[in-house]
């Protein structure tokens, strides 16, 4: 399943498309360079997933890769000349601009956890580098038997630093897996995947992973914009901080949420037992 024949003007690596009422589909589409992120890709997400977070029509996203492969990760060739060597005059300076690059990748996908509508990502074949710090900023992980999962950075000198390291261990019970996956760059299939707790679920191949994201989306997009979207920013607020934290959190957002009246149609809906999905919500 792609999105289009090719990415959507203004963007050049990526493909947006609505399959689905309130289901926007983005799709990585750099087929011919397996998906590599180059030098446009880190701007265009961040331009893709603000303009999400707007839309009122959107009220769950599915993120996947176009062709053989999910992601190669970064793309060297495209990269390496920007990053490690900045026009400059000393070592302060070089340091200030690398920072600031280094920043801008990071808020590549941390823009999709900042977004309040949910995502699903959908992997099939390779997940590597930067493919891992994207997957681990979104909501729900899906993938296919033949995937696998690599964080690379130390085979190529480095320490990765657009989030992997930051959100891995919150998504991985395993400390210690966590440290051997990031020393160690070995590779991570399908199964070990599932039984870690990186994804929920593991389909047959593309076309099943597709169809399966697609309706977990769809069942996400079927409830309230208000209460989805909620609970969204609760989860993530409540990973980074205590349990105490979490319940004013929670007690302050919800002394105006639950003011809706999603509130009173839903609980209506299921008085009468009627399909949650037969609902009409209001655009948020």
């Amino acid at each position: 399943m792609s999105a289009s024949g090719g990415p959507t003007p203004p963007f050049t690596t990526l493909s947006i498309s609505q399959p689905a009422s309130h289901v926007t589909h983005v799709e990585l589409h750099r087929p011919e360079k397996r998906n590599a992120m180059n030098q446009a890709f880190w701007s265009e997400m961040i331009d893709c997933f603000n303009q999400i977070a707007e839309d009122p029509e959107c009220r769950v996203v599915v993120f996947s890769g176009a062709g053989k492969l999910f992601t190669a990760g970064i793309d060297l060739m495209d990269m390496a000349g920007g990053l490690l060597r900045p026009d400059a005059d000393d070592t302060a300076r070089i340091s200030w601009k690398v920072r600031q690059t280094i920043s801008k990748y990071q808020e590549t996908f941390s823009v999709i956890e900042k977004c309040p509508k949910p995502v699903v990502v959908a992997v099939h074949g390779a997940c590597v580098g930067a493919g891992v710090d994207l997957i681990t900023a979104c909501d729900i992980r899906l993938c296919t038997q033949d995937a696998w999962f690599q964080v690379k950075e130390v085979d190529i000198g480095l320490a990765a630093d657009v989030g992997t390291l930051q959100r891995l261990p919150k998504v991985i019970g395993s400390g210690s897996l966590v440290n051997e996956l990031a020393l160690t760059a070995r590779k991570m299939y399908s199964d070990e995947a599932k039984s870690s707790g990186l994804v929920s679920r593991v389909f047959p191949d593309k076309e099943t992973l597709m169809a399966g994201a697609m309706e977990v989306a769809g069942e996400i997009a079927s409830r309230s914009p208000v209460a989805v979207q909620g609970t969204k920013i609760n989860l993530i607020f409540s990973r980074d901080h205590s349990v105490k934290e979490g319940l004013d959190f929670a007690a302050m957002w919800n002394m105006s949420m639950l003011q809706t009246d999603d509130l009173m149609k839903s609980a209506q809906a299921a008085l009468e037992k009627k399909s949650i999905k037969q609902v009409v919500f209001s655009k948020l």
